[in-house]
C-alpha cells in the first residue's frame, strides 16, 4: 500500500464522532497538480486528455497515472515547489477543516497526486492524516517513475476504513467527498458519499452531490443526516 501517514492517538480523543475523507485535486484544491506539471513540462494538453480520461472512467486510473509521469522524465524536481504555490485551495476547504476539529472530528486526504505537494497541503491546512504517490528523484531529476505502490480506488477505501479503525468509530460515522472516478468506492462505502462538482459517472454512483463549488456546503449535507 503507497505511503501512508498516520499521527498517534493522544488522551481525550474518544469524543471524535466523525471522520471526513477528501480528494486532493480538484476537491480539496481547485488545480489538478498532474495536469501543472504537464503544462510546466509543455506537454499540457497531452497529460491533460489523460486525465479528462482517467477521471470519466474510460481508463484505468493505475495506466493513465504511469503514462503521465512518464511524459514529465527529466523535469528538475524544483518545479513541484513551484507548482505547490500555484495551488488554491477550495472555497470552504480550509473552514471545513477548521470546523470539523472545533466539532472535535479527524480530517485526512487520499490522493491520486503526489505527496510532494500534498504533505504541503496538509501542513497548511492542518489536515491528520494523508494517503498520496510518491515520484521518484534523483539527482535533482524526476524519472519518469512513482516510487512505492500507486494510490488507487481501492488504496482510498483502505485509507478510509484504516483510518476510521485506527479513531475507533465505524464506517457509518465516516465522510467522503471526491470528484473522480476513483473515488467512488469510498464515496460508497463511507456513512456519507458526497459528489464534489464530479464527473457525471461519480454523480450518479454517489449517495450525495453537492454541485456549488464550496466545500463548507457538505456540512448541509453531513448535519441534515444526523
Amino acid at each position: 500500500m503507497p505511503s501512508l501517514t498516520m499521527p498517534k492517538l493522544v488522551t481525550g480523543e474518544s469524543s471524535i464522532t466523525r471522520l471526513i475523507v477528501m480528494d486532493v485535486d480538484s476537491t480539496l484544491i481547485d488545480e489538478e497538480v498532474i495536469d501543472m506539471l504537464g503544462e510546466a513540462a509543455g506537454i499540457g494538453e497531452q497529460v491533460s486528455e489523460i486525465t479528462e480520461q482517467a477521471m470519466r472512467g474510460e481508463l484505468d486510473f493505475h495506466e493513465a497515472l504511469t503514462k503521465r509521469v512518464s511524459l514529465l522524465a527529466g523535469m528538475d524536481a524544483s518545479v513541484l515547489n513551484d507548482i505547490y504555490h500555484q495551488t488554491h485551495f477550495t472555497k470552504g476547504a480550509l473552514e471545513l477543516v477548521r470546523v470539523a476539529h472545533e466539532r472535535g472530528w479527524k480530517v485526512g486526504v487520499v490522493s491520486g497526486g503526489f505527496h510532494e505537494i500534498a504533505d504541503l497541503l496538509v501542513r497548511d491546512a492542518g489536515i491528520d492524516y494523508c494517503l498520496a504517490n510518491s515520484l521518484e528523484i534523483r539527482d535533482g531529476k524526476l524519472t519518469g517513475r512513482l516510487s512505492g505502490d500507486i494510490v488507487t480506488k481501492e488504496s482510498k477505501l483502505e485509507a478510509l476504513r484504516s483510518w476510521a479503525d485506527a479513531i475507533g468509530i465505524p464506517m457509518a460515522l465516516t465522510v467522503a467527498i471526491g470528484d473522480g472516478a476513483n473515488d467512488i468506492p469510498m464515496i460508497q462505502a463511507a456513512g456519507i458519499g458526497i459528489a464534489f462538482c464530479a464527473k457525471p459517472m461519480t454523480q450518479k454512483a454517489a449517495p450525495y452531490v453537492l454541485n456549488e463549488r464550496d466545500l463548507m456546503k457538505a456540512f448541509d449535507i453531513i448535519d441534515a443526516t444526523h
